[in-house]
């Protein structure tokens, strides 16, 4: 929603406001990633799904010593519930918020984006450790993103995390090693350290068994559980799923013929399409690259990602394309979850139906308005 301000003359002798007679409510928008870029930081943290219940979550966290939060994919949970317990007085007295991500490029975008929401510069009041990289201030710093190893290597000199008053463990249903090993230890930390939080937050995950894990209480009296779920529902964009006819014999193929179906066929819009390697990914590079642009009004700018591509090449995936070019981005499962690039309207997605055959299946994100 776009408003416009009413300037006053010298003369007038009423406050400034906003008019809002002239909004935009056409539904016809064009397919975008973010219909809502256009407004200030603020007002787009308002629009986020996870915002309606933020005085539930608090309210929670003030309760109950472990929240198992479940969320779906872009609801605004790795950004904002950082926010708002720094906003509701959980940094005071010297303590830090920690969040957990399983991959170095998740943590360091979104710390990135979580700094200018709080017009700070990186590494001030929010910052990121990764390996062989820290953008932290001991003294300033109250939100910090690291990776999951990062957080074991703080717990061998400090074993009860004294200086954090809330961790949260990000996208745990990827239940990788690291993952498992942070829940083991945190439990143990938990039932020391009473005045420590934990949230659990994930799109998918089986929040009984883990609220059971943590949960202390042995009794069956409910007033006393140590744990507890709460589900944020809600999607940022409508979602249409188209899939191919006939299973695809050859998918990396398959995904290139589909990213240059698109590109020649639907509106203007970014693409992301998803392989299960880095061989893979360059070769579907390569082929997208050597192919003709059959459209003269704007080309197919590619790009690759994965996780043992240069920061310096990672970070292109970010940027919007160039003026009269369409950014396709091919890329591992790095940019599946954590991670939000802007600009993209189609994801192409392998799927493997009950006969081991492999379809392509298409997302198109629509705008709202």
């Amino acid at each position: 929603m776009n408003t416009r301000p009413r300037f006053l003359k010298p003369s007038d002798d009423g406050g400034w406001q906003e008019d809002k007679t002239d909004v935009d409510t056409e539904k016809n928008t064009t397919f975008i990633f973010n219909s809502n870029l256009s407004l200030v930081l603020e007002q787009q943290r308002v629009r986020l799904p996870i915002y309606k219940n933020r005085n539930h979550i608090l309210y929670l966290i003030k309760k109950y010593q472990v929240l198992v939060l479940v969320g779906e994919t872009g609801c605004g949970k790795s950004t904002q519930l950082p926010q708002y317990l720094l906003e509701a007085g959980w940094c005071d007295g010297g303590k830090i918020i920690g969040i957990t991500e399983p991959r170095r490029v998740a943590a360091t975008t979104l710390a990135t984006r979580v700094a200018e929401e709080k017009g700070s510069l990186l590494g001030d009041v929010v910052g990121y450790s990764i390996r062989f990289d820290d953008c932290t201030d001991p003294e300033t710093t109250k939100i910090k993103y690291m990776t999951e190893g990062m957080l074991m290597r703080e717990m061998m000199a400090d074993p009860l995390l004294r200086k954090y008053s809330v961790i949260m463990l990000d996208e745990v249903h990827e239940r990788n090693l690291n993952t498992d090993i942070l829940m083991g230890l945190l439990k143990k930390i938990l039932k020391k350290q009473k005045n420590l939080k934990l949230v659990i937050a994930s799109a998918t995950v089986d929040a009984e068994n883990l609220r059971n894990f943590f949960n202390f209480n042995t009794t069956r009296v409910g007033d006393k559980d140590t744990a507890t779920i709460l589900s944020v529902e809600g999607r940022l964009y409508p979602v249409e799923k188209f899939y191919v006819r006939e299973p695809v014999a050859d998918y990396v193929k398959g995904l290139v013929d589909t990213v240059m179906k698109i590109h020649t066929s639907e509106p203007l819009g970014d693409i992301l399409g998803f392989l299960t390697g880095q061989d893979e990914v360059d070769t579907a590079v390569s082929l997208l690259q050597d192919m003709g642009q059959p459209l003269e009004q704007f080309k197919l700018y590619v790009l690759p990602m994965y996780g043992s591509l240069p920061n310096s090449e990672q970070i292109k995936v970010f940027r919007h394309a160039p003026k009269g070019m369409r950014k396709a981005v091919i890329a591992t499962n790095i940019a599946e979850t954590s991670v939000t690039i802007p600009g993209v309207v189609y994801d192409s997605i392998l799927k493997q139906n009950m006969k081991s055959y492999l379809l392509i299946t298409v997302v198109k994100w629509n705008a709202v308005s």
